[in-house]
C-alpha cells in the first residue's frame, strides 16, 4: 500500500481564504444596502431577491469559515 504524501504548508492557502471571505463578508453587506430603497415599496421581488442573494453569499462566507477552523485544527 503506498503512502500517503505529505500535506503541503497550509499557510498561504489560510491567508488567502482569510482575504477572500473579507471580500466576500464585505460584498454581502453591498448587497444587502442594495435592498434597502425598496423596502416598503412596490417592488417586493426586488427585495426578496437581493435578501436571497444574501443570504447565499452568507452561506458562502460561513462555508470558507469552517475551513478556516478546520485549517488551524
Amino acid at each position: 500500500m503506498p503512502s500517503k504524501m505529505p500535506a503541503p504548508n497550509t499557510d498561504s492557502l489560510v491567508a488567502e481564504l482569510l482575504v477572500i471571505t473579507d471580500l466576500i463578508d464585505r460584498q454581502r453587506d453591498r448587497v444587502a444596502s442594495l435592498a434597502e430603497p425598496y423596502l416598503g415599496t412596490n417592488r417586493d421581488d426586488v427585495v426578496t431577491a437581493l435578501h436571497e442573494a444574501e443570504r447565499q453569499i452568507l452561506m458562502s462566507s460561513r462555508a470558507l469559515k469552517r475551513t478556516l477552523k478546520t485549517l488551524g485544527s
